[in-house]
């Protein structure tokens, strides 16, 4: 067994498109994946701890992924994933999922974009400025290298200025023009694409009229739009079994589909330029084992990889 930790991770110095491309390959392997509904214990204070088994069988990847989220700790957010062999029955590695599921999830929000959204969109109005704000937007500059957009930042404290140098950091940063706004409603009214990485939100953030023809919603963190599930003209998930539990499942459930089926021409996906279409994209863990095993590969062969041989059944 490896034990593959942030640092480790992080000095692979993985560019975003490959994020992107594993995630691509996973969303298509899908339908050929077990994929339990999460296990979610509740935590005081919108907390919980969830536990994500999944196999795909194809690709001998099985695992488990665990979330957690602590009001008070620091990172709030925290992810391990278990690696296994299915054939062998082995744990092949025990990894730190904080990077994997922020650029998972941001992989996962653009691969929507670019799926659903209209041809000519020409602005994405943010929501929420952390990592996934960051993860999401970096994937979005390597999957579109040259493509101009008005980039709309949702204006509190002073993380919109901070998130406007992260932009500014980026490969062709001179391709965005950056714009701050005081309400919830005039970022999102004219926005051709509205992406939130906010994990609560007690209510719904606005009136869903304030939402274009055309536009397409992706609440990363699922919560603030529950109107939006019943005014929009369709609704794409990634896996219908996670999103059962949904307020308004049985209303938007006659137009809604899975994006993987999409992918692979099970059903259509935007048949105009003047539907609104919202994507829940609640996380499954397939996306995260695909990407978790690139990474074993790739730290195979790294001198800090530190390995653990279980115990035998001679032990007593």
């Amino acid at each position: 067994m490896l034990i593959i930790d942030h640092k480790m991770i992080l000095d692979l110095k993985v560019d975003a498109i490959n994020y992107f491309n594993w995630v691509s390959e996973a969303i298509i392997q899908k339908n050929k994946a077990t994929l339990p509904a999460k296990l979610s214990l509740k935590i005081e204070n919108d907390g919980f701890l969830n536990i994500m088994p999944s196999l795909l069988k194809n690709r001998n990847l099985s695992g488990v992924k665990t979330v957690s989220r602590y009001s008070d700790r620091n990172p709030t957010l925290d992810s391990d994933i278990l690696l296994y062999d299915f054939d062998k029955g082995t744990l092949k590695a025990l990894i730190d999922g904080n990077i994997i599921t922020a650029m998972r999830t941001g992989a996962v929000a653009i691969h929507a974009l670019k799926t659903l959204a209209k041809k000519n969109f020409e602005s994405i109005a943010l929501i929420g400025l952390g990592i996934q704000a960051k993860a999401t937007i970096k994937v979005f500059a390597s999957v579109f290298p040259n493509r101009k957009v008005k980039i709309k930042l949702y204006a509190y404290k002073d993380q919109h200025f901070q998130f406007s140098n992260f932009i500014k950091s980026l490969p062709h940063s001179d391709n965005y023009e950056i714009e701050y706004h005081p309400t919830y409603e005039s970022l999102i009214k004219d926005s051709d694409v509205i992406i939130s990485a906010v994990t609560y939100f007690e209510n719904d953030i606005c009136e869903s009229h304030f939402f274009k023809k055309g536009c397409l919603l992706i609440p990363i963190h699922t919560r603030g739009f529950m109107n939006c599930d019943i005014d929009f003209d369709k609704v794409f998930v990634d896996d219908v079994n996670h999103i059962k539990g949904f307020k308004n499942f049985e209303f938007f459930k006659p137009k809604m589909n899975e994006v993987s089926a999409v992918i692979n021409n099970n059903c259509e996906g935007r048949s105009s330029d003047d539907e609104r279409i919202i994507v829940y994209n609640i996380g499954i863990a397939i996306h995260d084992l695909y990407i978790a095993n690139e990474i074993y590969k790739l730290c195979l062969n790294l001198p800090e990889v530190k390995y653990f041989k279980p115990l035998n059944n001679d032990w007593l």
